[in-house]
């Protein structure tokens, strides 16, 4: 992510973590998490709103101008006209809601009142945010007076000009602020939050398109979708041409993505409501071109017992103690004829063989949908250690890859950001997603030993229909070691006698240490 620097040195987005970071010790991560996410999303659509606001009131006072207005009530009417403000996408801000109104009362214990006012209004005068943003900064327990600080801080910062939308200022700021939360709530944090690097990966491999139906039914706080726009950004598209739908079953989350898409002029259908995808499909009918999911990992309490008979299981009734099988088969009910899909699981679906998944994977390699997995290294997800891997599954595949299977090893890229979290680089996204379209463009396509290889049906049923690309790829060659044996020989010894003497140093540090404790040894 590119980063912006602050007046201190710091970046804006960790100027803004700190000062926000200031709550922690009176709320809980999920609620600092609202605060702060709500005052950034009402900062830029005001901000978004002043510009236009002054902009108008620019035009009609030049007389050369088309929106010239000579008498000044008649003037402030066409800068207070909401329609001028919805015909280019710029939700309309009631003064009581507008940023320069609130910060000049920061410094007032109302303050958390006024925000909440702030927000109820905003609601009321855009029936797109209906149910969306945060409240509950009057709550007692939100110390006012940072919250305050907070307000000041976040004044100093454009988020809805012209020159910040271009920069995309507040996407980043937005996007930095959902990691920094989703590392901070830990396990909790995770189910709203992919990791970029693994949506990167997901959209750069299947190449979402302009005019195209672009579909997760688990989608968090939206980041698929935002990716997806920005791929069609970056190959002479613009926002807004492919069609944007959604479900997420936590109201919190729901909200959060709904905030993410508004903040971009990301037009999208995620529902009227936050609804669970299995047991309330908000979207039945549609057969999308394009799927990008990271379901829950091996969800055992998805009500399965309750969809036995569902016509969603074309390859087998899934186990009622693990949805995995259950979100991959609701993917393909939700694929049209030509659709794709990629998706994050755990590595287990790969291999397992209880509670009849083996016997649905099978069916599915029958069936040649799967095209292509993508075994991924570990501590990439802010939710969970289980190793993971990525799915992409294709309706029609090309004629010359019909009845074939690409496997990845990709368990040894990426690099770590932090002593616990790892991410995968832009070198490791475009080298995976060069071998998978090199892949589906040629008839020939040379198998890369370690990393990459494809198999045929038969090879994947000599295999039990287990999928982990370990087993197809084999071992990478090792460089040939050209130093003589004897120079080898010579050059151990003496490290390891270097080793040696480095032990005994140690070994008398630790005799000393524990002497110091009255301890003898």
């Amino acid at each position: 992510m590119a980063q912006t620097r602050a007046n201190n040195g710091a970046t804006l987005e960790q100027t803004l973590w700190a000062a926000a970071d200031k709550l922690r010790g009176h709320l809980d991560a999920a609620e600092y998490k609202d605060v702060v996410l709500g005052l950034i999303f009402l900062k830029y659509i005001s901000d978004a709103f002043e510009e236009k606001y002054h902009q108008l009131e620019l035009w009609t006072s030049n007389p050369d101008h088309d929106y010239y207005v000579k008498e000044s009530r008649a003037r402030y009417a066409v800068m207070e006209d909401r329609d001028e403000y919805l015909a280019e996408n710029i939700f309309w801000v009631p003064k009581k809601a507008r940023w320069s109104y609130l910060q000049a009362q920061a410094k007032s214990p109302e303050i958390g009142i006024l925000i909440d006012d702030a927000m109820d209004a905003l609601e009321r005068e855009n029936p797109r945010l209906k149910g969306v943003l945060p409240r509950r900064y009057g709550r007692e327990e939100l110390d006012k007076r940072r919250l305050g600080e907070l307000v000041d801080l976040i004044s100093t910062i454009g988020l809805g000009d012209e020159e910040s939308r271009s920069k995309d200022i507040l996407g980043r700021v937005y996007e930095y602020f959902l990691g920094q939360f989703a590392d901070a709530e830990g396990k909790k944090g995770g189910e709203f939050y992919t990791p970029k690097s693994i949506v990167q990966l997901l959209v750069a491999m299947l190449e979402p398109h302009q005019g195209a139906r672009v579909y997760d039914p688990c989608c968090g706080s939206g980041g698929m979708f935002v990716q997806s726009e920005d791929f069609v950004e970056m190959h002479n598209g613009r926002i807004g041409e492919i069609a944007v739908y959604g479900q997420e079953s936590n109201p919190t989350t729901w909200k959060l993505c709904k905030m993410n898409l508004a903040i971009r002029g990301i037009e999208s259908d995620l529902g009227p409501h936050a609804a669970d995808s299995f047991h309330e499909d908000l979207h039945p009918d549609l057969k999308a071109d394009f799927i990008l999911a990271n379901p829950p990992f091996n969800m055992s309490d998805w009500g399965g017992d309750l969809l036995e008979d569902d016509v969603r299981w074309k390859f087998g009734v899934p186990p009622a103690n693990n949805a995995n099988f259950a979100w991959v088969q609701h993917f393909i009910h939700h694929l049209a004829a030509g659709g794709r899909a990629g998706f994050v699981l755990a590595n287990g679906s790969m291999s397992t063989q209880t509670g009849g998944e083996g016997e649905i994977r099978q069916a599915m390699v029958e069936a040649d949908l799967v095209d292509c997995m993508v075994a991924l290294p570990p501590q990439l997800f802010y939710n969970t250690q289980i190793p993971a891997c990525l799915w992409f599954l294709d309706r029609d595949k090309p004629a010359y890859r019909k009845g074939q299977t690409l496997f990845i090893d990709a368990r040894d890229v990426g690099e770590m950001m932090d002593r616990t979290r790892r991410a995968l680089t832009a070198e490791d996204v475009e080298r995976i997603a060069h071998v998978y379209h090199a892949w589906r463009a040629a008839d020939e396509c040379e198998d890369q030993p370690g990393f990459c290889a494809a198999a045929v049906l038969e090879d994947i049923k000599g295999h039990n229909y287990i999928l982990t690309p370990g087993r197809y790829v084999g071992f990478a060659e090792l460089d040939e070691d050209e130093e003589p044996f004897e120079e080898k020989m010579k050059r151990l010894r003496t490290e390891l006698e270097k080793q040696f003497v480095q032990a005994l140093e140690l070994q008398q540090v630790i005799r000393e240490k524990v002497q110091g404790l009255g301890y003898d040894i």
